[in-house]
């Protein structure tokens, strides 16, 4: 089952690409795309896409609910 995050709306308010946040994150292109398609990942990852886009760690319920 999908979990449901923000990632996707916020990458796009913030003007950045998957390629961009992915070279940001440390992480690839393909691991934006499974995230934003709702699939789980590492809660390392979750920390990287979190500082990548200028988030703090303590925000990552705006990316990431639940």
């Amino acid at each position: 089952m999908p979990n449901h995050n923000n990632l996707k709306q916020i990458r796009n308010k913030a003007l950045l690409s998957k390629a961009e946040l992915a070279r940001k994150a440390g992480v690839s292109v393909l691991t934006i795309s499974r995230i934003e398609c709702g699939e789980d990942c590492r809660m390392d990852t979750k920390r990287k896409v979190i500082q990548a886009l200028g988030m703090k760690i303590t925000e990552k319920g705006k990316v990431f609910p639940g």
